[in-house]
């Protein structure tokens, strides 16, 4: 005889492991403890804050473009896995100077023991080292000037401004330089944020290698107004009304690669937001990473833990934070593989 109470059926929750792809498979499964774990709880956070319809910025510090981030960073960027990017002036060029240039690339594994006669021989053959790479000065950075002093002098002569990622996103959709790719295309980040028009933060600019050429093109006369290219106070009061904008709708998170004024300049607008025009009903960042090989310090921003950001007003202590202390090489793209799904 069946009793009268029947127990309801279990429901079944999807789960969270089996929707990932090997590679995410892989970290959940052996990355269990210390750095390996956060990775693992970072990237789930990462997933999280996407699927309940939040934004995300990623900032790059280093030289993440000259490690090739691009091969994982612009998938990221076609599938709208980020939305807003904030990066030095290096790294935004440097994606680009590998685009154009790679095959002249070269790569120098035994670069900890070069002495300082070997880096001499180096500059004699204009390759600019970083690191293990050596990035041709004609081939790559010559190359790009040339393309750069097109646009900027034909802005220049129309009275035209536009930011530093504006003219490179010029360059690219022209089409005039396709011919020189030499790499996939589909591997480059910048050309996938150009092709999605995304919105990009360049603080410190000026200290670039094409900031060093644009100085120069000033100083020549080839552009005769230094305001051509718009300057990094101009990117704040932009990323002040995007943040104000975005977070009236979606939460916006922030997944920082490495240290520096890439991650130090945006996190400011908060604080800026709340303490200086008392716009007191803004959001703060409602996600924090930073993948960090700087020593755990209090004295040191880029080395201070996310704790510390509580009391400057740009996160909260329900904010999901995370800091994964190791090579950002080695780590963001297998956050950038699990979240994707790879």
């Amino acid at each position: 005889m069946k009793s009268d109470k029947q127990k309801a059926p279990k429901s079944k929750r999807p789960d969270p492991v089996a929707q990932l792809g090997p590679i995410g498979r892989f970290v959940t499964h052996h990355y269990r403890h210390f750095n390996a774990a956060t990775l693992v709880d970072a990237a789930a956070a990462y997933r999280a804050h996407i699927d309940g319809g939040g934004r995300m910025m990623i900032t790059l510090g280093g030289a993440m473009s000259t490690a090739e981030l691009g091969i994982s960073l612009a998938e990221m960027i076609r599938q709208d896995k980020v939305h807003l990017i904030s990066c030095t002036g290096a790294n935004l060029e440097e994606d680009v100077f590998n685009l154009v240039a790679h095959d002249f690339y070269e790569r120098v594994p035994h670069y900890r023991e070069l002495t300082a006669k070997d880096e001499e021989a180096l500059l004699k053959r204009h390759l600019n080292r970083v690191t293990d790479t050596c990035i041709p000065e004609g081939e790559a950075m010559r190359r790009m000037e040339k393309a750069m002093l097109e646009v900027w002098s034909d802005a220049d002569r129309k009275g035209d401004r536009y930011f530093p990622h504006e003219f490179f996103y010029k360059v690219l959709l022209s089409g005039k330089y396709e011919r020189h790719y030499q790499i996939d295309p589909k591997d480059s980040w910048m050309l996938a944020a150009a092709q999605k028009n995304l919105p990009i933060i360049v603080p410190g600019w000026e200290d670039a290698t094409l900031g060093n050429m644009y100085a120069a093109a000033v100083i020549r006369g080839d552009v005769k107004n230094v305001h051509t290219v718009k300057t990094g106070i101009e990117y704040m009061t932009w990323l002040a009304e995007f943040y104000a904008r975005t977070t009236k709708k979606s939460p916006l998170g922030m997944f920082q690669i490495g240290g520096g004024i890439a991650g130090d300049f945006p996190i400011c607008v908060v604080p800026m937001l709340h303490q200086d025009l008392q716009r007191k009903h803004v959001p703060l960042w409602s996600y924090f990473c930073q993948i960090s090989d700087s020593t755990t310090s209090y004295g040191s921003y880029s080395g201070a833990v996310p704790n510390e950001k509580i009391t400057w007003g740009k996160l909260g202590a329900k904010t999901p934070r995370f800091i994964i202390e190791s090579d950002a090489t080695i780590v963001a793209p297998l956050i950038f593989a699990s979240v994707l799904g790879w």
